[in-house]
Formats: structure tokens, sequence, C-alpha cells
């Protein structure tokens, strides 16, 4: 028996980089803190005064990762964006019920910490807690070596939000003659990316730094895009218009999201040609001979939120988007029929 004397250290976990990672990340997490917040960093559970006026508050949760979308920033070494979009597929997951979201919860797991890369990917979580106006309440930092690839890292995020209960959306209420309003995505945002990497990494031989000129930007920065957070533009929307639907365009596109909102009997009848394409889509389906149903049953092709309102809250509802910055479409209408999903040329 050897009689070497083992540490933790020695076996590959730095507690002392651990806490300098943390220390690093301090700064970025207290500027998403507001009055509700109870206590400081450090604590082992964090604490959240749940106020406002409600007569029957529920809480909502989500839970996602950023899948992998995080073998692009690995391949970039830039790492201060994809916390972005791991608050967003939390966040806009939650919104579609209707909820304010209250706080976030964050977990990285990696084999070796580098605290500079970790305070990164939190800088960028708690841009998107600010964009989505909540506080990141706490989260946990995994070293450990052997089980990740070096460089390599996982994040999963955690959202809470609440909404009075008469006022959740389910889209019990959408009736056939609604109109479905499309709001523009940012790009992929965080889903179809196995498919996008097989086609331009294996497929195309391209490289993260090859310009593309369609995109008028490299490759990598194209697909490291941010998701696009929706929470302010619709909070908005629900003070000001009855909205009976909405929808999270996330992992599998139109066809499986869009039915999660509608009746047995109810169709989405989206018009093709009614919103500007982005030029991404268009690549992909191109260079990958991608099939149509395919796209539109893998990405978001460019509606990253819907909503679903009475034909006489549409005009409404377009000018407050637009007003919040959003772009903005009619893209479809509910139709008498097999639930589902129908593509239509404009």
């Amino acid at each position: 028996m050897s009689n070497e004397q083992l540490t933790y250290a020695g076996a590959g976990v730095d507690v002392k980089e651990g806490a300098r990672a943390v220390e690093l990340m301090k700064k970025h997490v207290k500027e998403t803190f507001n009055p509700d917040v109870l206590g400081d960093l450090g604590s082992f559970g964090g604490l959240l005064r749940l106020s406002g006026q409600f007569e029957s508050p529920v809480l909502v949760a989500g839970t996602d990762g950023v899948g992998t979308k995080l073998k692009i920033a690995f391949m970039m070494d830039k790492h201060d964006t994809v916390g972005q979009d791991l608050v967003a597929m939390c966040v806009n997951d939650i919104l579609c019920q209707g909820a304010k979201p209250l706080f976030f919860l964050d977990y990285l797991a990696t084999g070796h910490l580098k605290a500079e890369d970790a305070a990164r990917l939190v800088k960028g979580i708690t841009d998107g807690c600010k964009l989505a106006n909540m506080p990141l309440l706490g989260g946990e930092t995994a070293e450990m070596p052997g089980f990740y690839a070096p460089g390599e890292y996982d994040m999963a995020g955690f959202a809470v939000g609440v909404v009075d209960e008469p006022k959740i959306i389910t889209g019990k209420d959408i009736a056939v003659g609604d109109v479905i309003i499309g709001i523009a995505s940012s790009g992929i945002h965080s889903n179809g990316y196995s498919l996008v990497r097989k086609l331009f990494f294996e497929h195309l031989k391209l490289d993260v730094n090859t310009f593309i000129p369609e995109l008028e930007q490299t490759l990598g920065e194209a697909l490291l895009t941010p998701t696009k957070i929706y929470v302010k533009s619709i909070l908005a929307l629900l003070e000001a218009v009855s909205v009976k639907g909405m929808v999270h365009m996330t992992g599998g596109g139109f066809y499986e999201n869009i039915p999660r909102v509608l009746s047995e009997d109810q169709c989405a009848q989206i018009t093709l040609g009614t919103w500007p394409s982005l030029p991404i889509f268009d690549l992909i389906a191109a260079k990958g001979n991608v099939a149509l149903e395919e796209m539109f049953g893998t990405f978001n092709m460019g509606i990253g939120f819907i909503v679903v309102v009475a034909p006489d809250a549409v005009e409404q509802s377009l000018a407050l988007l637009e007003q919040m910055g959003e772009t903005v479409s009619v893209i479809g209408k509910i139709t008498q029929g097999q639930k589902g999903v129908e593509l239509c040329q404009g």
C-alpha cells in the first residue's frame, strides 16, 4: 500500500479555485437582486419575499438546459452568451402560462473549474435574468474530474414565476377564428443544434471562423446568437389585451409546440411567407437539402414566440408589441379540424 497522502486537490478538485470563481461571480449576481431578495450570497438556500397583489397566487416552475449549442461555445472558447440561452429556455416556458418570473437558479458542472470561465458563464446568466426582471437567487458549481472532457461543461437552469389562478393561460379559451401572432426570434435560439452541427461541421467541413456572406458574419457568431427573452413584452401585452394562448417555439418546432394549447378539434393554420425569413434557416434548408416539414418540425423558423388572440384584439396587440421593440406578424388562424398544424401557401 502506498504511503502517498491523498488530497481533494490531488484528486482534481481545486476548492480554492472554486472560491475564487464565487468571488468573481458575486458582482454580477448582486446586480440582479431586487428588494424582495433577503440575505446574501453564500447561504444554503436563497430567500425571496413573495410580494405583490395576488388573490390566489400559483407558482409556475420550469427547468431546461442549453443543449448541444454548448459545443459551439467550446469550439469558439466563448462563454459569455450561453447563460442567456439558459435563462431564456426556462423563463420563456413559464411565461406561456402568464407567469411573472420570480427568481432563477443555475447549475454548472465541469471537469476542471477555471474561475474566469465560470464567471463569464454566470455573467451571461445574469444578463438573461436582467432581461427577465428577476434575481439569480442561487446556484451550484460542481467540479467533477473525469466526468467531462477537458474544456467542457454542462448547465441547467430553473425558473419560478407566479400568476393569479384566475389569470392562468392554458389555451382553453381559444376558439375557431382566433388569430395567431408570431413574434420574431433572434435566430436558431437553442434547438436543433445536433442537426446544425452535423450539417456545417461534418457535411460541409466548415469552421466556426468561416465567414458566411449570406449571414454577414462568421458561422460561429451566427450560431451563438443568444435566445431572445420575451418577458417584458409579453407581460406588457397581458396587462392590455386578453390573450387566449401562448407558445414558446422550442424543441419540436411548430408541429410539437403549437398543439400544446389547442383542443382536440382545433387546427393551427400557418400561412407561409407572412413573416420575414431569416437567412440562417434558408441556408440550412438549401445546404442540407432539408425538407420543409423537417425544418418546421425542428426549428423555430424565425418565430420565437406565439400569442393567440381574438380578431378584435389583433390591431392593439400588434401595436403594443411593436412599441416594445418586437418584430411581429399575423402568421395564421385557428380553424376547425384535427388537432395539429397545417402549413398553407400565402
